[in-house]
């Protein structure tokens, strides 16, 4: 089975060099001790690379078009059916969409610690779409009571509900194990020993995002019109069938894959270095270090793993690999008691979690930003004139510019601009990923300016007079960005994760856009309170012609250029893993 190839099969013998003799030919292996499904030492060439990755975009693909088509139009399907409120409809979506983002970080310590990326990914998908069949039904139940089933028209609106809220967060189960699986997944078919297959991962991060955006354009507008035009149930059951496709994919190219070994629980190893280094507070580390522990290289830990060698910064956490007994008392201790000894691998696991922190930190505002899509972006949209000829367009339609661009400009970015950068500067991905990101976090600034002006011509002219195509500009900027930076951060992090951690950094990624959401409502809110004192109407009133929404997005915008200045300082201190 899958999962023992990640992390129970012991090899028989260690492969030290890149290819051996097989018969006539010669069968080249992977360099990074990447496993096949069978728990050998995978080949080059029937494993990994874009001839399985196929099958992990395809998967994802069909993933993001299932999650979209659901996530797009709850609302509607809360306060139109379910006859909720707009209020409590809003609470309703927003507390489940950030459940679904806070739930990768439990799939991505299941999946580095126990079950491997790929059983975690199979058990997820098929919990998704238990999910979505409950969803589905959810819409049945008002057909069964119609039919004569001994459903009464006065409790079905009760049992829609309960079905459709199980199936929601089953959902999110799902997507739990998926989301930082697929990705990090996917990245595993590419050997980083190998420099060609280096090149070929940086592209996968680029379609990963393209294939999410076009399939967000496709069920915010195909499958939505289905739900609007045709009904509910069938506009729920084209998502359950497009998730089971996704799993058919997933797991017909399963003997291409490429498997990592498990390595325990990430945050055992790094709560071991804390209280290690806290137990041995007064032992000062030795200027050698080559005198810290470290981990034999035939100790059977060490089998397969890759060895990180040590760093000077962060030198309090080396006071958990310093040996303060006799190396004999040492060789007894450290196996039983991680706790109180650690090897220098591990310690330099957590650093490079503590290195990236401060960064993850200024990401998270660029999603603070994107979250004013779906909200103040839409507001402003609603006051302004939506006709654009005899067509009226949909102020929350107008979203379609972002992903319109991020679709254009991914194709642009990897074929175009990258080769091109690669001669200039001789990087392999062109320019480094903290240069990428950077230049993404510049992007909320421009964002937030234009979209700023934008509101100030509106409040100048007469109400309505103003095309909401105006906002065009603001929204394919956020699609800039997006190509910037969540691709950037993304690679990033799993690129300069530890071999144990690789699932959960990437995780890190979709933690951000939660947080994103998280700071925005508080930067609202705390904007709410402030500007609505002795009776004011606020810069953010239900009607804008009487508020200065102006104002918050000069403000987010100067916000924008401290946040770029922190990452510059951050970025500039990075001590890069590798090279990148």
């Amino acid at each position: 089975m899958a999962s023992a190839s990640e992390h129970t099969v012991a090899l028989l013998a260690e492969v030290s060099s890149s290819s051996i003799l097989l018969g006539q030919g010669q069968e080249e292996y992977t360099t990074d001790g990447s496993l096949d499904f069978n728990g050998n030492p995978a080949l080059k060439h029937r494993t990994g690379g874009w001839r399985a990755c196929r099958s992990v975009l395809a998967t994802e693909f069909c993933y993001c078009l299932a999650y979209n088509a659901i996530s797009s139009n709850l609302v509607t399907y809360l306060t139109g059916v379910l006859g909720q409120s707009n209020v409590a409809a809003a609470r309703n979506v927003s507390t489940w969409q950030a459940t679904c983002f806070l739930m990768p970080i439990a799939g991505a310590v299941v999946a580095d610690s126990y079950w491997g990326r790929y059983r975690t990914m199979v058990v997820s998908c098929s919990v998704g779409v238990a999910g979505m069949i409950m969803t589905a039904l959810s819409a049945y139940l008002p057909l069964l009571v119609k039919n004569g089933a001994s459903f009464t028209s006065s409790n079905v609106v009760s049992a829609q509900d309960s079905v459709l809220f199980l199936g929601l967060y089953m959902i999110a189960v799902g997507l739990g194990g998926l989301r930082p699986c697929l990705m990090s997944f996917g990245a595993d078919q590419f050997d980083d020993g190998d420099p060609s297959e280096r090149v070929h991962k940086g592209s996968f991060f680029n379609w990963y995002v393209f294939n999410m955006n076009c399939a967000s354009l496709i069920s915010g507008t195909g499958i939505v019109w289905v739900q609007d035009h045709y009904g509910w149930p069938l506009g729920l059951t084209i998502p359950v069938a497009v998730l089971a496709v996704g799993l058919f994919f997933l797991v017909a190219a399963s003997r291409a894959y490429r498997f990592q070994r498990t390595r325990g629980s990430p945050l055992t190893r790094v709560c071991q270095v804390v209280v290690a280094a806290v137990r041995n507070f007064g032992v000062e580390p030795p200027a050698d270090s080559s005198l810290l522990y470290q981990l034999p290289e035939d100790d059977g830990a060490m089998k397969g793993a890759q060895r990180i060698d040590h760093t000077t910064d962060l030198r309090f956490f080396d006071k958990a690999a310093t040996v303060a007994v006799t190396d004999k008392e040492a060789a007894a201790l450290a196996p039983s008691s991680p706790w109180r000894l650690c090897a220098v691998t591990q310690v330099e696991e957590l650093k490079i979690l503590a290195r990236m922190l401060p960064l993850w930190v200024t990401i998270v505002f660029f999603y603070a930003v994107s979250a004013q899509v779906s909200s103040t972006f839409v507001e402003q949209g609603m006051a302004m004139d939506a006709a654009v000829g005899s067509v009226r367009v949909l102020p929350a339609s107008m979203s379609t510019f972002d992903m319109l661009t991020i679709v254009v400009l991914v194709p642009l970015y990897d074929r175009g601009f990258v080769p091109a950068a690669r001669r200039l500067t001789g990087r392999e991905k062109g320019v480094s990923d903290l240069q990428r990101i950077g230049a993404g976090l510049a992007m909320p600034v421009l964002v937030m300016t234009a979209a700023a002006i934008v509101e100030t011509v509106r409040l100048h002219a007469a109400p309505g007079k103003i095309s909401e195509l105006w906002q065009a500009p603001q929204y394919a900027l956020v699609g800039g960005g997006e190509v910037l930076t969540t691709i950037g951060q993304l690679d990033f992090f799993y690129n300069q994760a530890p071999a144990a951690m690789k699932t959960v950094c990437t995780a890190l990624g979709f933690l951000a856009i939660a947080a994103g959401n998280y700071l925005s409502s508080l930067i609202l809110t705390a904007v709410q309170w402030a500007t609505t004192t002795d009776g004011r109407p606020g810069w953010i009133p239900d009607d804008l012609n009487e508020g200065h929404l102006d104002r918050f997005f000069w403000m987010i915008a100067g916000l924008g250029c401290l946040n770029l200045m922190a990452y510059v300082s951050c970025a500039g201190r990075y001590k890069y893993r590798k090279a990148c």
